[in-house]
């Protein structure tokens, strides 16, 4: 097992359990992805996994059909990604991933929890060298040989592959350049597509106490709960 099992294991994924906003989230990735690649998910392959998420999420169709609509609505703004960095309670690097309209509201919003709760809002590329940024395809488990699988997949960039005790799903993690290949490559190999998408695995990790990791805790909780913030991600062990 390496650093991506490791972390996944480690990993809570609590904003995965605020509905509403997962909800929410889905929509604006929808969004983003038909202004790019058009609404026809069979012609676009960022919204065929897009929408394969929002089904391991229990997102009604419906919601699915209705956002794929409204992208492609002259009246839907534009949303942009923003990614902001900046150092929490005991110099905890801390990386957000936001999708926002108004990224002057954003940045303030962010910037204020941190004042109010501990580290300050750094400048753009501060945490570079601490996360590799990597693609993460969860297909159903029956019964591949892992080893023969991964051997299948190293020439399109897979890295890692490991089985989620929780889910039973296997993880295949690879380069973040090799999004496109593996999918296309497990797509026509008829492989079960349970959800795709992109992660950030820390470097390093930072070990704190117990007393210590609440205090990042409240503040990643805080920020999580912005409508704005899709991920956030952090090098605390």
């Amino acid at each position: 097992m390496g650093r991506a099992f490791e972390y996944r294991k480690a990993s809570k994924l609590k904003r995965w359990g605020m509905m509403s906003k997962t909800f929410t989230r889905i929509g604006k990735d929808i969004v983003m992805a038909v202004k790019a690649g058009g609404s026809d998910p069979q012609n676009n392959s960022r919204l065929r996994a897009i929408i394969q998420n929002a089904k391991a999420a229990n997102m009604p169709k419906d919601n699915v059909e209705r956002a794929i609509k409204r992208a492609t609505s002259k009246d839907q703004e534009d949303y942009k990604e923003v990614v902001l960095e900046g150092k929490g309670p005991h110099g905890i690097a801390i990386l957000i991933e936001a999708t926002t309209d108004n990224n002057n509201r954003t940045v303030a919003n962010v910037r204020s929890y941190f004042n109010k709760l501990g580290g300050s809002l750094g400048i753009s590329g501060m945490l570079d060298f601490l996360f590799d940024r990597k693609c993460v395809f969860k297909i159903a488990n029956t019964g591949i040989d892992l080893e023969e699988l991964e051997f299948e997949l190293i020439d399109f960039g897979a890295e890692e592959l490991f089985i989620d005790e929780e889910t039973n799903e296997i993880n295949i993690y690879g380069e973040f350049t090799a999004f496109g290949a593996l999918q296309k490559y497990l797509e026509e190999k008829g492989y079960e597509l349970k959800g795709a998408e992109f992660t950030r695995i820390p470097t390093e990790m930072k070990e704190l106490t117990e007393e210590q990791a609440a205090e990042v805790e409240k503040l990643i909780m805080k920020i999580e709960e912005d409508d704005d913030v899709q991920n956030v991600y952090t090098n605390m062990k």
